[in-house]
């Protein structure tokens, strides 16, 4: 029996275990680089490690710091989240060897699917379905569109689309090394890609005696960058001959390599030719396994220790043909859907979601969330955007996806900016709704675009004014908004989505006649509560100011009832230090330069690369703003850089 397991991860997928383990009576052992050493988990843990290494993105791969760290706090057992080590055979067996427990698949099972050309070729001889693989010097124009993928790959890494031969060279350099500085392994192979097929995946469990349970499939369709964004289970609107082909395939792929414990097997499913194709196994617990323990009211990680200890897996979790009701989980990314999904960084000032349950079962209809983070922890460039999944069970797919976009609306997030926005346009959308989905739906669905709310403007305003007012130490008995030429307003500009405003106003509590509203505003816990009247409505609407420098921009964050806006408010004064130059290249996030692609002198067009950029394991082109001469390069391959940071200047014409 387990007494004492220590997670190698990090973050969400680290707490998930905990939550487990302390309802098993199982202690826990976190080990973390520096830069997490305030997120939760950390916390969370009975014992906590520091991880040495000399870039917070290499700790976690110290397997002789993660088995140290086993010895000095008495782990018996070893869990290794999802990532990183989870799918490195050379970790388990160094596990089994220093005598612990691997809460993991054999050593060999992950060296069998852990080479995807290799695990092709096995599944091939096992008779489950696979696309045939490319010769990359032999691809021709009519095998296009194709599929650059990495070998030992995983989560979207080291993966490109190509549709024109003259970009299958420079997308196989690229992806080579992508999947070389994310996995160590820079082997990538080619396959034919299918334009809209569907990405579905089945939930399998061995239990080390040669039987193997299939707990249902999940359509993980919904994807940015071949990284998934919104999943569901079960997968909506397929045929009960195409799930149980699904079932078999799953079953026949984890018994060719003698698997144990939990594991996916992933399959792209053609709906116009009706067909499956193996893609691949993951052999560890996926992201997105809560929506499979919702509706199969199981607890994957209590049955990853239950095989991991040799324990008869209870009789009600070998029922794995019922389903119950109907899960979709959304996973909330600090990233900027608009730039091109840029990782976002920085303080997490709140992250508030309501919610039913935290990493655990529903007794009822209702959300359950899985967070790494908490209000006030700093989102560093190192690691995954991922913030937190929340997940949405109902007796219906109608009412879990209405359920989980009312839950995303009432959602408070300040601080970073989220894709939560993108996840509210996808379950609104008439094809999402219909159950229309495939790998190109979410390149269609257009991004929401939303014109500045007057409300939000007279709320930032207000609250601005209120700071201001309680900050000043002269003249407390005078009303804000004072002054004795009362025919002229005093001005405020702020700026929402890089689009600037000025706003009128006057008198206290303020009017703003030129918007035709007026707002109230008091104090509320660490925030405001403001009731903006317009247009014959009140609106309530609360939010917070974030402290900055005198001379810079400060942010106020509005809370309406559908969303959250940020708004900048500008000073009266720009400050000169924060200026650049015309066709300055800045940083648009915090990472390394992986290479430099144009010198100084050279001419360039508008869109052309001149940088590369490696933020949170996924590299970044920076492109030209405009047709040029690069005057200035300010960096070097290697150069660890902050968001803001001048990298090149392009100059136009005589400038140049």
């Amino acid at each position: 029996m387990i007494t004492r397991l220590l997670v190698a991860n990090r973050a969400e997928i680290t707490s998930r275990v905990f939550a487990t383990c302390r309802r098993l009576g199982i202690q826990t052992v976190a080990v973390h680089s520096p830069a997490d050493a305030g997120l939760p988990f950390v916390a969370e843990a009975d014992d906590a490690v520091v991880l040495p290494g000399n870039a917070p993105a290499d700790s976690y791969l110290r397997v002789d710091a993660i088995l140290a760290a086993a010895r000095v706090t008495g782990a018996d057992a070893i869990h290794p989240g999802y990532g990183f080590l989870a799918e490195n055979a050379a970790f388990a067996r160094a596990v089994l060897d220093a005598g612990l427990t691997w809460v993991g698949p054999p050593p060999e099972a992950i060296e069998a699917m852990g080479d995807k050309v290799r695990a092709k070729a096995l599944m091939r001889e096992a008779g489950v379905p696979v696309l045939d693989s490319l010769e990359p010097d032999a691809v021709t124009q009519a095998d296009l569109p194709v599929l650059v993928k990495a070998a030992a790959g995983g989560g979207g890494r080291g993966m490109r689309v190509v549709r024109s031969l003259d970009d299958l060279s420079a997308a196989i350099e690229a992806a080579q090394a992508e999947a070389l500085s994310a996995f160590g392994d820079g082997t990538v192979f080619v396959e034919p890609y299918v334009e809209r097929g569907r990405h579905v995946e089945v939930q399998v469990v061995g239990y080390g005696d040669g039987r193997v349970s299939v707990y249902g499939e999940r359509d993980c369709s919904l994807q940015r960058r071949h990284q998934k964004v919104v999943e569901e289970a079960p997968a909506p609107g397929l045929q009960q001959a195409t799930r149980e082909a699904l079932s078999d395939a799953a079953m026949d792929a984890a018994l060719a390599v003698g698997y144990v414990g939990a594991g996916t097997v992933e399959f792209l499913y053609d709906e116009l030719r009706d067909a499956i194709y193996f893609l691949e196994m993951n052999t560890r617990l996926q992201v997105e396994h809560p929506i499979t323990e919702l509706v199969h009211a199981v607890d994957l990680v209590e049955l990853q220790i239950g095989v991991a200890e040799r324990q008869k897996v209870p009789v009600m979790w070998q029922n794995t043909g019922t389903t119950h009701g109907h899960a979709v989980e959304a996973r909330l990314y600090a990233e900027d859907p608009a730039s091109s999904y840029q990782p976002q960084t920085g303080r997490l000032v709140t992250l508030d979601l309501p919610h039913d349950s935290a990493f655990g079962p529903l007794d009822r209809a209702g959300i359950r969330v899985d967070a790494g983070f908490v209000s006030g922890d700093e989102v560093s460039p190192h690691y995954d955007a991922m913030l937190a999944k929340v997940i949405s069970w109902a007796p219906s797919r109608e009412q879990a996806i209405r359920q989980l976009a009312g839950v995303l609306r009432r959602a408070r997030i300040h601080g970073v900016t989220t894709n939560r926005e993108q996840l509210l346009a996808i379950l609104a959308d008439e094809r999402f709704a219909a159950g229309e989905v495939s790998t190109a739906l979410l390149d269609e669905i257009p991004l929401p675009t939303q014109a500045a709310d007057p409300v939000v403007l007279m709320a930032a305003a207000a609250i601005h004014l209120a700071e201001v007012a309680a900050a000043r130490t002269t003249h407390p008995g005078v009303a804000p908004g004072w002054r004795n030429v009362t025919s002229q307003l005093h001005r405020i500009r702020v700026a929402v989505d890089g689009e600037e405003h000025e706003i009128g106003w006057r008198s206290w509590p303020p009017e703003f006649p030129e918007l035709d509203g007026r707002a109230a505003v008091t104090p509320d816990g660490a925030g405001w509560r403001v009731a903006v009247t317009h247009g014959g409505r009140t609106r309530h609407t609360g939010g917070l100011i974030e402290p900055a420098p005198p001379g810079r921009p400060r942010r106020v964050f509005v809370d309406t009832p559908d969303r959250s806006t940020a708004v900048l408010v500008l000073p009266r004064f720009t400050d000169p230090a924060a200026a650049h130059a015309t066709g300055s290249l800045l940083a648009p996030m915090p990472g390394t330069v992986v290479s430099v692609l144009a010198a100084e002198g050279a001419a360039v067009e508008a869109g052309q690369p001149v940088l590369v950029l490696e933020a949170m394991k996924m590299q970044h082109t920076v492109t030209a703003p405009t047709a040029g001469t690069v005057t200035e390069i300010t960096v070097e391959p290697g150069r660890q850089v902050a968001a803001g940071d001048l990298l090149a200047v392009v100059s136009e014409g005589e400038e140049a």
